[in-house]
């Protein structure tokens, strides 16, 4: 496990999809693991005289689920706001795919390949939950929208009817297809959650970055997600990068667990390392690491 010199001061779906029953992944991630797909380096933020990021450096590979844990105000949606360009650093750099992305705009992210989820609902509440999905995936490839395809060719329709289908495909994955014709507006919290992520994956993704998926879902619905989470991992490469609340939940999903604390990495290694990390029990986990 490694950490960065914490003791010094530091400045402020389909019926084949199953549930969650065993123990975690293999460590470094399931059999699609590799080289790191989303990188930041020496990540650096400041709020007037605080330092929300102090130099933190993390890696995601391909087919890697990583959680980041931390108390409130660590830095973790700071730094998710930094990796998908909502934010721009004030040191150091983002890598996307192996190419510096730091100055490049969410769109643009968002376009090759990164996800994001956010511990605010944004769902479109007046469209059904399969015209969520399908707006994703039109805004994603840049087209037209609905009016361009009444109004294009039967070739620009054909892939309207492609887009459809990739929804309900994505939508039993979900756990969801039942709810297709249901208004987003209207589902209760851990279900609009889960549409959340089907819209995020409604094209494949590259990158996947969940922040607090797990929030208001019943223990079925938290297991149907990581289920879901697991299967873009293992079968489709997708990297992972989740922060959660729910330790149990980040402990037994994650091949990774990194932990974030006033605005650095305190620790980061196996679910095992990092319940064992003296200093991460001080400052975070206490006694529910035993």
């Amino acid at each position: 496990m490694s950490g960065t010199g914490a003791g010094g001061p530091r400045e402020a779906g389909a019926d084949h999809v199953g549930v969650v029953t065993g123990s975690r992944p293999p460590e470094g991630g399931g059999g699609a693991a590799g080289r790191h797909i989303l990188r930041a380096e020496g990540v650096g933020v400041r709020f007037g005289g605080v330092r929300a990021l102090d130099g933190v450096s993390l890696g995601v590979g391909a087919g890697e689920v990583c959680g980041l844990i931390g108390p409130n105000g660590a830095g973790k949606t700071t730094l998710f706001d930094v990796l998908s360009g909502i934010r721009r650093p004030d040191a150091g750099r983002i890598v996307l795919d192996g190419r510096d992305v730091t100055h490049r705009s969410p769109v643009w992210r968002a376009r090759h390949g990164m996800r994001r989820t956010f511990q605010r609902q944004q769902l479109f509440g007046q469209l059904t939950v399969a015209d969520n999905l399908v707006v994703a995936q039109e805004w994603r490839g840049g087209g037209g929208g609905f009016a361009a395809d009444l109004l294009a060719s039967p070739t620009r329709r054909a892939g309207e009817r492609a887009r459809r289908a990739r929804a309900a495909d994505v939508l039993e994955l979900c756990g969801l297809g039942e709810h297709a014709d249901a208004y987003a507006g209207a589902l209760p919290v851990g279900r609009a959650r889960m549409v959340e992520l089907a819209r995020a994956v409604a094209d494949p993704p590259r990158v996947l970055l969940l922040d607090e998926p797990a929030s208001g879902m019943t223990e079925e619905e938290r297991s149907r997600l990581a289920a879901v989470v697991r299967r873009l991992a293992d079968e489709e490469g997708c990297a992972v990068l989740l922060v959660e609340h729910n330790v149990a939940f980040v402990m037994e999903l994650c091949s990774r667990v990194v932990v974030l604390d006033l605005g650095s990495v305190l620790a980061q290694g196996s679910a095992a390392e990092v319940r064992a990390d003296a200093q991460v029990r001080d400052a975070y986990l206490g006694t529910a690491a035993s």
